[in-house]
């Protein structure tokens, strides 16, 4: 019995470790840019598209494998420790592009279930990330060059959504066109903020209307 205790402890310990070894490493936003690449949406445009924002690398733990709750574990307590608004702001981003690449390397390896759950997640990190903006903005942070970026990282969101319905199985298109939702409305509300302040929204390259 005893030696179940140590063994339990042992464990327990090994793994805050690592927790907190990856927590530190990653104290400081960093992205690792993927090379540029280039989607071709046929329905969409009938043409080449290319939005100009770069997703972060998505690291080498995927959703579904072993060790990825203990990645979810790290993000929500960096989450919780973060009380510089910007930077959380920032974080919520971050994690929003990292489990959108995710998702989509999880549909091109024909794991549409594991794919869409993430998606899902990516597309609400990312409201998360603009409903912080929001808050920021309220209480007098100049969220100008943010609101940039959320607007450039809603088009990157959906340039990799449209590349996953034009590969992902006809049954799961309706739900993956209702995750088109959330980009386009973060979208679109941040360009108009951004019209507010006098400062030219990224081009929309989708025909939105």
């Amino acid at each position: 019995m005893l030696r179940k205790i140590v063994i339990t402890i042992s464990v327990l310990i090994i793994a805050f470790g690592i927790l907190f070894a990856s927590l530190l490493r990653t104290a400081a936003v960093r992205y690792e840019f993927n090379p540029t690449h280039t989607h071709v949406y046929g329905g969409v445009l009938g043409e080449t598209s290319q939005v100009d924002y770069y997703l972060p690398y998505q690291g080498g733990v995927l959703p579904g494998s072993p060790l990825w709750p203990i990645k979810v574990i790290r993000d929500k307590f960096w989450l919780l420790i973060t009380t510089n608004p910007s930077r959380k702001a920032e974080i919520l981003l971050l994690f929003a592009d990292k489990r959108v690449a995710a998702s989509e390397i999880l549909f091109e390896q024909d794991n549409p279930d594991e794919g869409y759950s993430t998606l899902t997640k990516a597309e609400k990190y990312l409201q998360e990330a603009a409903n912080q903006e929001a808050s920021n903005r309220k209480s007098g942070i100049d969220t100008t060059d943010f609101l940039t970026r959320l607007a450039n990282a809603s088009l990157k969101h959906a340039e990799v959504i449209y590349h996953i319905i034009s590969i992902a199985p006809d049954d799961a298109k309706p739900k993956l066109e209702e995750t088109l939702q959330y980009s386009k409305g973060i979208y679109w509300n941040s360009s108009n903020l951004l019209l507010d302040k006098h400062v030219e929204p990224p081009k929309n390259p989708f025909g939105w209307k």
